[in-house]
This record gives C-alpha cells, sequence and structure tokens, in this order.
C-alpha cells in the first residue's frame, strides 16, 4: 500500500460508521414507495439540497457546449461559455418562463434564444438582446437580467450540479467518496453507453438494490464464476455523509459455489492476461492475486497507465461507491459504471433510470464490449426509451425484473417493514438519512 492509500484509508477510518451501530430502526413502510406527499417532502428536502451529476465534461470540452439534465420537475442547463467556466443553470426564460433549451446537448452554441418571444441571452446566463428594449416599466433587460445560476463543479469526468446556494462544496459533501473515485483517473474516460429507462417503480426501489447485494445468487448467477458474491468476504461500509461502500472481491470465484478448476468465464479473464488457468486446480481462490500481479506487470506496456493510481485490489474488485441520494457509482479497473434513478417529476410511482458506462482511453482501442455488446470506442448518443422496449444493459435489465411486481407488492396491507439481513443494512441506511433531512436533522 502506497502512501496516498494510506491517506485515504485514514479518510475511511475516520468516516466509517460501526456498521448497525448507528441504525434506529426506522420502519421502511409501503408509502414512502408511492405517497404523493411524501414525494413531495423528497424533492422539497433531498433533491433540491443534495449533489446531482448533470453530464460529463466532455460534453463541456470546448466553449460554446450545452447541455441539459432533467430531474424532477426542474430541467438544468449547463454550459461552457467563451471565458471557459462550467456554469449550471435554471433551464427556463426569466421573460415569461418557457424552457430554454430543448436538446440534451449542443455545440458551437454563441447564444440561447428563448423560441417564444426571442430573448437571447450568452452562454454565461446574461440577456444580450430582447426585442423592444425600451418597453420594460422594469428597465431594460439587456445586460441587466441573466439565467438564475446554481452551484457546479467537475469531478474526474462528472460535471455535478446543486441547487442549494448554502451547500457545502462537492467535495466536502462527497468526503471520502471523493478521494476514493478520484484513484481511478476518470478526468478522460470516454462514456460509451448513454442509457435512460422510463421504469414503472419509484426511484427507491431501483436504489435500495444497488445498497444490497443480497439478491445476486437469485438474479445474477453468471457473475458467481469470477466475482466473489459471498457477504462473508464482502466488505460493507457506511460513513458518516450518508454515502456509502460496497467492496467486492473480483477475479476470483464465489464462495459461495466450490471449485476444483477455473470456472470457463474466470479463464477467459485470465488467458487475457497470459495466465495459465490450468496451473490453479485444487487452488482456485489465488487466482485473485495472481490476475493482480500480472495487470501490474502487464497493464501499462498495454495502455492502462492509470494502473499506477490504483491498489492491488483495485486491479480485480469492484467498488461500489454509493452516493446519497440516489447515485451508485461502480467502479472497476477498466470501466466505471453510473447507476442513478430519478424521481418522476408527477407521478411517484414511475422513475427515470440513467445507465452510463465509462472506458478509458487505450492506444489502439477502437471497439469495446459494453453492457449491450460490442460498442465503438466513442462518445455515445442518448439512447431513451420505455422500459421493456430496449435493452438497458444485461445485469440492469436482471435488476429491474423485479422492479414492478415489488412496486405492486409495497401497496399491500400485508407489508409493513422490510424484515433485512446484516448485509442488506446500507438498505435501512438510505431511508434513514432521506428521514434526517426531511425532518430537519440534516
Amino acid at each position: 500500500m502506497n502512501m496516498r492509500d494510506n491517506s485515504i484509508q485514514a479518510l475511511v477510518d475516520a468516516e466509517r460508521l460501526q456498521n448497525g451501530s448507528i441504525l434506529r430502526g426506522d420502519p421502511i413502510s409501503g408509502d414512502r414507495y408511492y405517497s404523493k406527499e411524501f414525494a413531495r417532502k423528497e424533492w422539497d428536502h433531498v433533491f433540491t439540497r443534495t449533489w446531482q451529476i448533470g453530464g460529463t465534461v466532455a460534453q463541456l470540452e470546448k466553449p460554446g457546449s450545452v447541455i441539459t439534465q432533467a430531474i424532477g420537475e426542474e430541467s438544468i442547463l449547463i454550459t461552457r461559455a467563451d471565458d471557459g467556466v462550467i456554469r449550471a443553470f435554471y433551464n427556463v426564460c426569466p421573460h415569461r418562463g418557457n424552457r430554454l433549451v430543448a436538446e440534451d446537448q449542443k455545440c458551437g452554441v454563441k447564444r440561447m434564444v428563448c423560441a417564444y418571444h426571442s430573448w437571447t441571452f450568452s452562454l454565461d446566463g446574461v440577456v444580450r438582446h430582447v426585442r423592444d428594449a425600451e418597453d420594460y416599466p422594469q428597465g431594460n433587460p439587456i445586460g441587466n437580467m441573466k439565467l438564475v445560476e446554481i452551484r457546479c463543479e467537475t469531478l474526474g469526468a462528472l460535471v455535478w450540479f446543486n441547487m442549494d446556494d448554502k451547500a457545502p462544496s462537492l467535495r466536502e459533501y462527497l468526503g471520502v467518496a471523493a478521494d476514493i473515485f478520484e484513484q481511478y483517473q476518470t478526468g478522460s474516460w470516454v462514456r460509451v453507453n448513454w442509457l435512460t429507462g422510463l421504469v414503472d417503480c419509484n426511484w427507491k426501489i431501483i436504489h435500495d438494490n444497488f445498497n444490497e447485494a443480497y439478491h445476486i445468487l437469485s438474479l445474477h448467477r453468471e457473475i458467481g464464476p469470477f466475482i466473489n458474491d459471498a457477504y462473508q468476504d464482502t466488505d460493507f461500509q457506511l460513513y458518516k455523509s450518508g454515502h456509502n461502500l460496497m467492496k467486492m472481491q473480483g477475479g476470483v470465484p464465489s464462495a459461495n459455489a466450490r471449485h476444483s478448476v477455473v470456472p470457463d468465464e474466470l479463464a477467459g479473464i485470465l488467458r487475457e492476461w497470459e495466465i495459465d488457468p490450468e496451473a490453479f486446480g485444487g487452488r482456485v481462490r489465488e487466482t485473485r492475486a495472481a490476475l493482480q500481479q500480472q495487470k501490474r506487470k502487464l497493464g501499462p506496456a498495454r495502455g492502462h497507465t492509470h494502473y499506477d493510481h490504483l491498489s492491488d485490489e483495485q486491479l480485480t474488485d469492484y467498488h461500489h461507491l454509493t452516493v446519497f441520494p440516489n447515485t451508485t457509482l461502480t467502479m472497476a479497473a477498466d470501466f466505471f459504471q453510473v447507476l442513478r434513478p430519478l424521481p418522476h417529476p408527477s407521478d411517484p410511482e414511475r422513475c427515470y433510470f440513467d445507465h452510463w458506462v465509462f472506458m478509458p482511453p487505450v492506444e489502439g482501442r477502437d471497439e469495446v464490449d459494453t453492457p449491450l455488446g460490442k460498442r465503438r470506442f466513442e462518445q455515445a448518443e442518448h439512447e431513451s426509451f420505455l422500459h421493456g422496449e430496449a435493452s438497458i444493459g444485461f445485469v440492469a435489465d436482471q435488476d429491474l425484473s423485479v422492479a414492478i411486481a415489488q412496486q405492486k407488492g409495497l401497496h399491500s396491507r400485508g407489508y409493513k417493514d422490510a424484515y433485512l439481513t446484516g448485509q442488506e443494512e446500507r438498505v435501512r441506511r438510505l431511508h434513514e438519512v432521506i428521514n434526517d433531512y426531511i425532518e430537519g436533522r440534516r
């Protein structure tokens, strides 16, 4: 472990809560998933006060770039102006309330023009032209009015925004999660999948799922040959901030099954790194360490220069950073995912689910394997659809396969509260932190 790893470990130790020591046992009642009154409280007290991802730095690489991000009843407009500064605004014209920009992203923009009355704004949000400027009793708006600006910061490949002027900085908010994320050096990584599905369930059903791995043996059996999904070997970390981390061992089969020889799926990974899987007959538990050593040895020459910033365990393992309230960053040595449900603007029994996949640039790479199969190694276009009309990634499809039935079941008078295992404590923790925000404890 190098000095950087020691520094991050010290931050983890300072932020980490002893699992279960702070759980109050707040009930997770079914109405939290369908009550419009409760959804309004979440919007007013949680989503308008927390940091959310608005897009990628790559989308705003050059001046004249504009992107939008819908969240709940709002649309957020993010720009890079000629001064090079990235700014975020509410995507609404202050004249009569028309939505200013309709597209997901635009480039080469000189001015933003409202389609209703042609009020014109520069990319720093200032009004630059209106018709009949002299006919405003309140005064000429040109140069004197601007879009309402909100907090905006970047971290790695991602651009974040916050609607609360009094919120802490992004780094303060993320705490140790920011340091862990930064280890992967994602600033130049490319978003190869950009998917959004409209799903008939509350956003928390999806996010609860990413706060536990108890479902893996039921829904994701195909990962067992190369990921150890046994909870006894999984590191669950809860932080004071409300964020958490789950670390799962990769490059080794699940301890829930006995293997005398290396499973075929893992054998293929080992051969890719010039390791003979037959050498591990009778000692399959040793493949993880061997894979770490070989990645360390061969990785830089293969173009994986970011390996230098990763610990040995990060070379093989999957670190699932769950950022309160609704974002999971699944980090691996050769990709990371953003898995994020967003509240529907009017129906608490629906949500939008984003699945983004990023991969690092590697010399000579022009094609990559993604959850949707092989894709060109280039910035993806946005694919948006109703759940069931298209795949949102094979593992995510499996997660969503039970979401609608669960949404229906939570209406039942037979459901009172979740009866959780110890490994599902992060689910209870999510709901208790939501309560803290709503009830004024945060």
